[in-house]
């Protein structure tokens, strides 16, 4: 149980609607997971339940056994981009530091050692050389590189990314996923809120589909077919041509 993800019987309202229900699955250690499903299918609704950040209305989340607020420490959060205040007045390698913050423990302030650690995230998102700009004077991909750098410095067991892919350029997506490969064969456990289909096969491991309630979950081969796909996303579907090449 120390590193695995249980999800049970997960149901989820807002103002009386329910969003999200029954949801319900499983996960080891050594995981890449994708989270699909159509726009206000309750994917990013999913990942904050999952963290302990909006209210559930029943069910259980077991993170290494223990609930959220005991593990996370071991837990790394990348939000979307859109809701992140782009403006504050923090640089990219004090951005990073952050991500050491919660082993610091109250009123430490970062060591050498801690800083040296930021540093060498930037080096491993290939950051170094912005390592003094503000946040805001980056490029898409760059920030969602320096957030990705954030997040090892964590030295985390869980990765939580939301949309980490959206409007960023090719390099820093192919980066990132090779990253976030190397912390799964790492024995680490990666969810990613992801949208684009076409990299499905090329990406993931392992699926969870949802349309405001758990369609199927498993490996991609068992999810990401097309009887699956048209209940989630409404719709006739066929694998894209270059997932098939991938197979």
């Amino acid at each position: 149980m120390e590193h695995s993800i249980e999800v049970k019987n997960l149901n989820i309202s807002y103002d009386g609607f329910r969003v999200l229900k029954n949801m319900e699955f499983s996960f080891q250690e050594g995981t890449l997971i994708g989270v699909l499903g159509p726009n206000g299918a309750g994917k990013s609704t999913l990942i904050k339940a999952m963290l302990g950040l909006i209210h559930k209305d029943s069910g259980t989340i077991k993170i290494a056994g223990e609930d959220v607020d005991q593990v996370r420490k071991k837990i790394a959060y990348v939000p979307q981009r859109s809701h992140i205040d782009w403006d504050f007045p923090i640089t990219v390698k004090d951005t990073v530091l952050l991500g050491t913050y919660p082993k610091l423990g109250l009123f430490r302030r970062p060591k050498k050692e801690d800083k040296e650690r930021a540093m060498e995230c930037l080096e491993k998102v290939g950051m170094t050389d912005y390592a003094h700009k503000q946040i805001g004077e980056l490029s898409g991909g760059q920030q969602q590189r320096v957030f990705l750098a954030r997040a090892l410095a964590q030295e985390s067991e869980f990765f939580f990314l939301d949309e980490p892919f959206v409007g960023i350029d090719v390099s820093s997506e192919e980066m990132m996923i090779r990253i976030l490969k190397d912390l799964r064969d790492e024995g680490k456990i990666v969810l990613i809120v992801h949208h684009d289909l076409l990299k499905v096969e090329g990406y993931f491991d392992h699926l969870i589909l949802l349309n405001k309630e758990l369609i199927k979950y498993g490996t991609v081969k068992e999810v990401f077919q097309p009887k699956y796909m048209e209940v989630a996303y409404q719709r006739p579907f066929s694998i894209p041509k270059e997932t098939e090449d991938q197979a």
